[in-house]
């Protein structure tokens, strides 16, 4: 999956600042920050908006301005983007199938609803939160590059967690994992128009018919 192209410009021109040298959030208002991005410490400035803190450290939660209030010790970051959103638990999210272990994945959130997000975050997905039936491998459910509608249920240690234990969640658009073709619905699998190669997910009920 790539960016829409107002936010690789957007990334782009974070990464020509960067090299360009710019003061720290904590000393200008006004950089142009990213999800992750550090801001100043706890012992410096009260975290605000826009911002989360981990050992000590206020680091941006998405793209958009820094606001540095030196009177008020304060430090925020208002979106770069109108009407730019996050997860947040409950929100339904789509993302694309990273890397993969024995009992969990790794997610690419790139939409919250039905809108495109500012910026990146990922998610994980663990077999325990996949279906209320038993699940062997995660190989069964999803593999690498596949696109996942799922539902934030936590966001312990600043990771959202995700599950697709409900029947409108699952794997929206699959593909073949010997030539990388969309896979079709074949009764209750998914056969590949190209090889042949018959394989399981856990599907959405609408598969094949996300909007990406």
């Amino acid at each position: 999956m790539r960016l829409s192209n107002s936010l690789f410009s957007l990334f782009k021109h974070v990464k020509r600042e960067t090299v360009m040298g710019l003061k720290s959030p904590e000393q200008k208002s006004g950089h142009l920050v990213v999800p992750g991005e550090r801001l100043g410490v706890i012992e410096e400035f009260i975290p605000d908006s826009g911002t989360f803190v981990k050992d000590g450290v206020i680091f941006s939660k998405i793209v958009g301005r820094s606001l540095v209030d030196l009177q008020n010790r304060r430090v925020s970051v208002y979106p770069a983007v109108e009407g730019a959103v996050v997860p947040k638990v409950g929100s339904i999210v789509v993302g694309q199938i990273g890397n993969a272990q024995s009992d969990n994945v790794l997610v690419r959130i790139f939409k919250v609803g039905n809108k495109k997000i500012s910026g990146e975050f990922g998610g994980i997905l663990h077999i325990s939160d996949v279906s209320d039936r038993y699940v062997t491998v995660m190989g069964d459910v999803c593999k690498t590059g596949d696109i996942v509608r799922a539902k934030v249920i936590s966001e312990k240690n600043r990771i959202f967690h995700l599950s697709t234990n409900d029947k409108s969640l699952g794997i929206v658009d699959a593909f073949c994992s010997r030539d990388g073709t969309l896979l079709d619905p074949d009764r209750y699998d998914l056969r590949c128009p190209k090889c042949g190669n018959i394989e399981k997910r856990k599907l959405a009920p609408d598969y094949g018919k996300e909007a990406i």
